[in-house]
């Protein structure tokens, strides 16, 4: 019950301050620049080294891929019935084909699965990452006017990033090193995470609606919030996949879009106010939809 309550509180307090302006446009970027380089790392330092890894482990890492893939076909499909400019197609891409895994999939994951669910929800979000940066990249290149696909650029975006940086060292280390002595200072910063990831969201939350794009938002989160972890659901069942392993990939699998996809789509001009209005949609009522999925997961 604590956990909803830090939910409920977090998400009104940032849409509060973001309603009445009590701080600065984009103060939200220092908050996610503090669970970026700061918060998901110890996340990443504190869990990761004591997984016990199998192969059920793939199935978390690969439903990223997974998503994207779907998104990609689902919406090569629709085009066929309602034709899409490239910029469109990249923008759905962008915000069907990935998921906020860290700064809603995180809280979410420990509140309804607790600690034991947020170390698989890591792996997800690692791979939701490396899907984004490379994928979501290349798309977003192709689409815009005089996009070039560089290589190195992605490459070295990937391996300079903190979370992932932490996600290597807590892979390779633990032989060698014990992160015992500093577990305490792990399990602090770690602690920041949910509360300054949920406060984020509620400052970026902003629900206008343009009736034209609706058509686009409910395709989105139609494929996001419903498809999406039905078909990691099904492949779960079909492989045969039992427990907390394929419950967190569905529930993962049913996030919200993720804030970075928006946020490229901005960047490379993709359709920017239909991006940001899949996302502002999508995060609450992500919060229904994965309370649904929580139940049927009870079967999984």
């Amino acid at each position: 019950m604590t956990n909803f309550l830090l939910i409920s509180v977090c998400l009104l307090a940032g849409i509060l301050i973001q309603r009445y302006k009590s701080l600065p446009p984009g103060s939200y970027k220092a908050v996610n620049a503090w669970v970026i380089n700061i918060a998901l790392p110890a996340i990443a330092l504190k869990y990761l080294p004591k997984v016990e890894w199998d192969i059920s482990l793939a199935l978390p890492f690969l439903t990223p891929l997974l998503i994207w893939v779907g998104s990609y076909l689902f919406i090569r499909l629709i085009h066929n019935f309602l034709p899409m400019d490239p910029r469109t197609r990249a923008a759905l891409y962008l915000t069907a084909g990935l998921g906020n895994t860290s700064f809603l999939g995180f809280p979410l994951s420990e509140a309804y699965y607790g600690e034991e669910g947020l170390k698989i929800a890591i792996l997800v979000d690692q791979g939701c990452f490396i899907v984004m940066s490379t994928l979501g990249i290349m798309s977003a290149s192709r689409a815009s006017s005089g996009g070039e696909i560089k290589l190195h650029a992605i490459l070295k975006k990937i391996v300079s990033f903190p979370p992932f940086l932490a996600f290597f060292l807590a892979l390779i280390l633990p032989p060698f090193i014990s992160f015992d002595p500093i577990e305490p200072l792990l399990d602090i910063l770690g602690a920041t995470l949910v509360p300054l990831a949920l406060f984020s969201v509620g400052l970026q939350l902003k629900l206008r609606f343009d009736r034209q794009e609706l058509q686009f938002v409910n395709m989105a989160l139609i494929y996001k919030l419903i498809l999406a972890p039905l078909m990691i659901f099904l492949i779960g069942k079909g492989l045969g996949l039992e427990g907390l392993n394929a419950q967190i990939s569905v529930f993962e699998a049913g996030m919200a879009p993720m804030v970075t996809g928006a946020i490229i789509a901005t960047d490379y001009n993709l359709r920017p106010k239909l991006a940001n209005l899949i996302l502002s949609v999508g995060i609450p009522v992500s919060l229904l939809t994965t309370f649904l999925w929580s139940l049927v997961l009870t079967t999984l």
